[in-house]
């Protein structure tokens, strides 16, 4: 990201439990839905379910937009297996940490192999903070 003022509002924003909408496409069709994110370094993550209808979705096509609290962007959703890989280990304490008030309360099973990590990588978006728009190119 080249804004640096941008970022820190995001970070801000969005670097703790945040209800974002993700959509996606299939068959031309969008789909919405209403997620649980933490934004890092230009990425989205939500812990969700493989077999989903979004994960199914981003796997045929992974484009995907997000809205939320001022600001949209484009990105491209990336199934980062299991939550509970090595590699996913540094995210998903982030993630536990962000999600704590409702993680553990029966709705998350990371015993099962179709828990998985679902990272959104942003291409570009549009925030806006104190009235300045913010044109950001993720790239």
């Amino acid at each position: 990201m080249k804004n640096i003022h941008a970022d820190t509002i995001l970070t801000e924003r969005f670097c703790k439990d945040s209800l974002i909408a993700l959509a996606t496409v299939e068959d031309g069709v969008p789909y919405v839905r209403t997620v649980d994110a933490v934004y890092l370094d230009g990425a989205f993550y939500v812990v969700t379910y493989a077999l989903s209808n979004k994960m199914k979705q981003i796997t045929k096509n992974p484009v995907a937009a997000i809205s939320g609290e001022w600001f949209t962007a484009h990105g491209i959703g990336e199934n980062l297996g299991h939550v509970l890989l090595p590699q996913n280990e540094k995210i998903m304490a982030v993630l536990r940490a962000a999600f704590a008030a409702w993680y553990d309360n029966g709705h998350t099973n990371e015993a099962d192999p179709n828990t998985c990590l679902l990272k959104i990588r942003l291409t570009d978006g549009v925030l806006f903070s104190d009235g300045t728009r913010y044109d950001i190119d993720f790239t």
